[in-house]
């Protein structure tokens, strides 16, 4: 059984910065690619960043030069680093993997709120 462990959400400022954290456990032999999603109040969840298993990244053009995704391949543990918050980050985010050959995984979301 592979579960997605996700940490770091909270309360900041407008300008502030905060660490998500996503820990997959279970049995995995390899993962293509890790991902953040986040999803507004009554808007669509949307992909925030993306990196494949050898360190290719992408992200949405509302988050770059703010967030930065990285990983750490021995723990299966995926991070997402955003600095510069603003009001239009607060979402519920999501964590998300694609193991090889497998379906994708989904994590049980952690809320991050911006406001002052």
């Amino acid at each position: 059984q592979v579960q997605l462990v996700e940490s770091g959400g909270g309360l900041v400022q407008p300008g502030g910065s905060l660490r998500l954290s996503c820990a997959a456990t279970g049995r995995l032999f390899a993962i293509d690619e890790m991902a953040w999603y986040r999803q507004a109040p009554g808007k669509q969840r949307e992909l925030v960043a993306s990196i494949a298993r050898f360190g290719r990244t992408t992200y949405s053009d509302s988050v770059k030069d703010r967030f930065t995704i990285s990983r750490d391949s021995a723990k299966n543990t995926v991070y997402l680093q955003m600095n510069s918050l603003k009001s239009e980050d607060t979402a519920v985010y999501y964590c998300n993997i694609k193991p090889s050959f497998r379906p994708e995984y989904w994590g049980q979301g952690t809320q991050v709120t911006v406001s002052s």
